[in-house]
This record gives structure tokens, sequence and C-alpha cells, in this order.
């Protein structure tokens, strides 16, 4: 009995770790190497073990906040039971087959946030009160995405990016150097412009489920093939980022290898916009998304180490 009750009680940690999406974080470890590099590439050798390690728990626990409150709003709301989950949007659906594990799910969401919130207090207080706003926005973006953001287009689309891009690398820049720089504030474009057109893409399969519980995002008021072309818009911002930040000098001139995704990034604009409409279709290019979304800040980081 006690052997069937503890196979029981790891079944369920496992079911309960899941609620965090363990396989959409991988974001968050390149976008803090991208925060690094360009803290790396302003102040050399920035940066001490223990600030690198409370960095990198900080923006994972972060991560995974959003992903399990998510999940528990997904299941409240009953979006859930109406999604068409994919590999790559719809969420777990771990809480329609263990609901009961819905208030831990809710817990353990909060309990990320506050531990995020003790290691950005720690900062406060070790680095300078100038990363004070940039943490207490990215409380806010974790605490309320759910809840109120997925009900206006605008703040839909950009709260992605502004989580995993301008909050986490500028704030991983400036908790290692002690203050904010043109070259991590460019840095932290990309994955703007990048975490946003993922999760744009990803809601596509979700637009009729999402209507039925009150979302409002830009493929639901414009429709998908108008959307597509603001996933083209940014991509494109992103690649022209690169290119700017080269020729104002804010990034060395090898960050330009950044650019190569486009042999990918340009084909996907044109695949997404004439395959707006169909799902089956678009499944592969949210694959080719993904991987766009985590190599391109994935070389500029490296480029940076390197340019130095």
């Amino acid at each position: 009995m006690m052997e069937h009750s503890g196979t029981a009680q790891q079944s369920a940690g496992m079911e309960l770790l899941a609620t965090a999406r363990p396989t959409f974080l991988l974001v968050t470890p390149i976008c803090v190497f991208l925060g690094i590099a360009a803290a790396r590439y302003v102040d050399h050798g920035a940066g001490s073990s223990l600030a690198l390690g409370l960095i990198l728990v900080g923006a994972v626990l972060a991560h995974a906040s959003v992903n399990m409150l998510n999940e528990y709003e997904d299941f409240r709301s009953g979006l859930d039971a109406l999604t068409q989950r994919t590999p790559f949007s719809g969420g777990t659906g771990t809480l329609l087959r263990s609901p009961g594990l819905a208030p831990y799910t809710l817990i353990g969401g909060v309990l990320a946030l506050v531990g995020t919130a003790a290691i950005g207090l720690y900062f406060t207080v070790n680095v300078g009160l100038a990363i004070l706003p940039v943490g207490l926005l990215g409380l806010l973006v974790a605490a309320t995405y759910s809840t109120h953001m997925v009900h206006s287009p605008l703040a839909c689309l950009l709260a992605p990016g502004l989580g995993v891009g301008v909050l986490m690398v500028s704030g991983t820049a400036f908790a290692l150097t002690g203050h904010y720089s043109g070259t991590a504030l460019l840095a932290s474009m990309l994955p703007l412009f990048l975490g946003s057109n993922l999760l744009l893409l990803n809601q596509f399969p979700d637009v009729e489920a999402d209507r039925q519980v009150g979302r409002r995002n830009f493929p639901i008021i414009l429709g998908r093939r108008r959307s597509a072309l603001i996933y083209a818009t940014l991509l494109m911002a992103t690649y022209a980022t690169i290119v700017a930040a080269v020729l104002s000098g804010y990034f060395p001139p090898l960050t330009l290898i950044g650019l190569t995704t486009a042999i990918v990034g340009l084909p996907l604009c044109i695949g997404v916009y004439r395959r707006a409409d169909d799902l089956d279709a678009l499944l592969p290019l949210m694959g080719f998304n993904v991987a766009i979304t985590l190599v391109t800040p994935l070389l500029v980081g490296v480029a940076l180490l390197l340019g130095k």
C-alpha cells in the first residue's frame, strides 16, 4: 500500500510539474543568456556566480508562474475543454485529466511568483533601486496576463515579448552591471518581437475556442490573414533591429550572424499568410517559428560574447 501511495504521489507531482510547461521554458535561459552577453559586452566580466544563478532561477520561476496560472485559468474558464491542442498551443490539458490538481496549480503559480519577487528584492537591495520598475512590471504581467491582458488585443500581443524580452534581458543586464545600456535595450528588442510572434502564431488554432470564453486577440478581431501581416512585421522588425544595432555601434558586426535565420523567416512569413486558415498546414510552420524564436537570440548572444 505504501509503495502504491508513493507511486501515486510521484505521478501527481509529475502532473503538477507538467502544468509549468517545462518544454516551453527553454526560451527563458536563452533570453537570460542574451542579457548576460549584453552585460559582458558593455562591462566585461560582469556578474558573480551567485548573481547568475539567482537571475536564472528567478527568470524560470517567473515563466513557470505565468504558465501555471494560465493552465489554471484555462481550466477554470472552461477553455481547456474547448481547445484543440497542438504541440505548440492549447496548453497541456493536465487539469482536464486531473481536476483535483487545479488548486495546487494555482498555489504553485503564486508561490513561483513570490519566489521571483524575493529574488527581485535581493537585487533591488544589493544592486540598485533602478531595477525596481522592471521587477514590478514583470510581476504585474505575470499575475494579470491570463486574467486581464488576454482580453486586450494589444496587451495580449505585447505582454509575452515584454516579459521575455525587455524585462528579462534588460533586467538581467542591469542585475549584473548596475546600469542600463543601449546594447541591452536593443538586445531585448529581439525576444520582444520574437516572443510576441511566438504567442501570436500559437493563437491561430485557438480562435474559435478563445472567442467562446471572451478572449480578444488580433486573430479574433482582425482574422488570421490580417494577423499574419502583423506576424511578418514583427519578424522583419527583429532583423531590422540587428542591422540598426550594428550600424549604430551598439552591437559588433559579428551579430549579423543572427540574420541567417531569415533564410527560414522570409519564406515563413509568406507561408503563414497563405496558409493562415489551414490549421493542418500551419503546424510545421509553427515549429519553424519556435526554432527562429530560440536560435536568433542565441546566435546574437554568442556573437556579443565573441565580439568583445
